[in-house]
């Protein structure tokens, strides 16, 4: 997996964690898939995406998601 694809930069986006330095969370991505929205309908309203980053999103959010709050 290519940790690079998911940048976190704190006067970026609040400091969420974003798609190569864009201006895309991962969060607004995961969203739009949780809403029915493909892919490849992601890639073409946001050219700037790349296939790649698709799998980079869902490792950073199974990893975040695996995290425990105590």
């Amino acid at each position: 997996m290519e940790e690079n694809r998911i940048t976190i930069e704190p006067g970026k986006r609040s400091g969420q964690p974003c798609i190569r330095g864009l201006r895309i969370t991962v969060w607004e991505v995961l969203g739009w898939l949780a809403t029915g929205v493909r892919e490849d309908q992601i890639l073409a309203d946001y050219p700037e995406l790349e296939a790649a980053d698709f799998p980079a999103i869902f490792d950073y959010a199974s990893r975040i998601g695996r995290r425990v709050a105590l």
